[in-house]
């Protein structure tokens, strides 16, 4: 079975979803579909109807993260002596040449990324282009708007 890298602070944070869900949600759904059966007739009762269905989203995500933390290879990438390469979990800040504007990223999971937070997918274009190569150098990276000139600036492993 194939493994897909995350890490710790991912998993830390599907697994408290997840206690969420089995220990505050699940019972509060159960105890919304008792009273919903009470009010009598269940084929025209709009509030069974709901808490049902919020049954089946709520059992639908438990069992989705179980899945994704079964398959999760979980990298702590503050175990990791820093020498400056790119790897997954690193943090990575970055010069634009032609416009000297500085970014920030951490290379992370598919199903943890999320650009506005400056999470990117291990998967991305940039992120693709960034994995290996270490402080100071230079990389060309095409993303969808055409080729970027970055210059490493910094690699952090935090």
């Amino acid at each position: 079975m194939t493994k897909y890298p995350m890490t710790l602070l991912g998993a830390e944070q599907l697994k408290e979803e997840l206690r969420v869900l089995k220990t505050e949600k699940r019972p509060r759904i159960v105890k919304d579909i008792a009273v919903a059966r009470e009010h009598g007739d269940l084929k025209e009762n709009a509030e069974y109807h709901a808490a049902k269905e919020e049954q089946g989203f709520c059992e639908g995500r438990i069992q989705d993260i179980e899945g994704r933390l079964c398959n999760a290879q979980v990298i702590d990438i503050t175990k990791i002596a820093n020498h400056g390469k790119v790897l997954f979990g690193t943090t990575v800040t970055l010069l634009n040449i032609d416009t000297e504007v500085e970014v920030t990223y951490k290379i992370v999971g598919d199903d943890e990324a999320d650009f506005k937070t400056g999470r990117i997918s291990l998967n991305s274009p940039i992120a693709r282009g960034l994995i290996g190569k270490e402080v100071d150098s230079e990389v060309e990276i095409t993303i969808p708007g055409g080729v970027v000139e970055y210059e490493i600036v910094s690699v952090e492993y935090i």
